[in-house]
């Protein structure tokens, strides 16, 4: 299997950065719902797409590791398809050509020594930032597992639910990917404080969706979230901590709510980014992909690349 190319590096992988806040703040583009999906309705959308994977495909063959190649499929589930005025059958084949755009920058980048895995992105059904509402694991199975099957279809190699809020949803997505065989990553959102917006603690949610799903997912990780919001929750002898593999940071240091009110983008700094990443690596032993999230670009991840676990 693929995955195995993730799993078994002695390096880990890079992702990329904070695509929606990229295109918004740095290429102009409009994304309804901050729904990176759009871009592949236009050629200009095409085209910037194609250049900003480029850039991190470069990033990664220059460090020497594997690449997670995302299909901007975030916000492209079934709960999103009214905001942004498709049908049902209409989100779903969107789905179905955002995995065909990077399936083929895949096949044209890939060698020996760069591995690329297609990443297929699932989000909440809900606000990230400004959660309304707890999912039961069986509702977030109904709403989520139809972009799954979709994900599944097209070729994905494993996928990735990224900013949960609560570990319903994350139990019911689970569950969906487990039914189709696809290798899933659970990722959770933190506030300032180290928790989840729901208030739970990242360890009892880790827990609570392991015990709920036999521990389907193949790790979990955290994104959305700067470093110093969660450096110092870690237990090196708790079993939750060596399921942590991935991390996703953003560029500020700005709460959730504070990002939310903005209108301008506050990008942090790279190098720090980076050094505070180097320590994480070094605490957490079983780190498999590490990149970036909202305000990072590849200056952020360049950064990121160059720290790994000490030798």
């Amino acid at each position: 299997m693929r995955i195995e190319k993730l799993i078994r590096a002695k390096k880990f992988f890079l992702t990329d950065g904070g695509l929606e806040t990229y295109m918004i703040f740095k290429k102009g583009h409009d994304l309804p719902c901050f729904s990176a999906a759009v871009l592949l309705e236009t050629e200009k959308g095409r085209r910037d797409l194609t250049d900003y994977f480029e850039t991190y495909l470069d990033l990664a063959r220059a460090s020497g590791r594997g690449f997670l190649l995302d299909a901007p499929t975030w916000r492209a589930g079934l709960a999103w398809a009214g905001p942004l005025g498709k049908s049902v059958s209409e989100i779903l084949e969107i789905n179905k050509r955002a995995v065909d755009f990077v399936l083929a920058l895949r096949d044209r980048h890939e060698t020996e020594d760069l591995p690329i895995l297609v990443n297929g992105l699932v989000g909440p059904a809900g606000d990230a930032y400004a959660p309304d509402g707890q999912l039961s694991p069986e509702d977030a199975f109904l709403v989520h597992a139809p972009q799954l099957h979709a994900l599944g279809r097209a070729g994905v190699d494993l996928i990735s639910a990224l900013t949960l809020t609560h570990s319903g949803e994350a139990i019911g997505i689970a569950r969906a990917a487990r039914e189709i065989d696809v290798p899933a990553v659970i990722a959770f959102t933190l506030e300032t404080d180290g928790r989840l917006p729901s208030g739970q603690t990242l360890g009892d949610a880790i827990a609570e969706v392991d015990a709920a799903t036999g521990e389907s997912p193949l790790y979990y990780m955290i994104n959305c979230a700067h470093p110093d919001h969660f450096s110092g929750i870690f237990d090196n002898d708790a079993a939750w901590t060596r399921r942590i593999g991935g991390l996703r940071s953003n560029a500020s240091r700005m709460s959730h709510a504070e990002l939310d009110a903005t209108d301008t983008l506050d990008d942090g700094d790279p190098a720090d980014l980076g050094r505070l990443n180097a320590e994480l690596v070094r605490l957490l032993p079983n780190i498999r992909a590490v990149g970036g999230c909202c305000g990072t670009d590849h200056r952020h991840v360049g950064c990121i690349a160059r720290c790994d676990h000490p030798s």
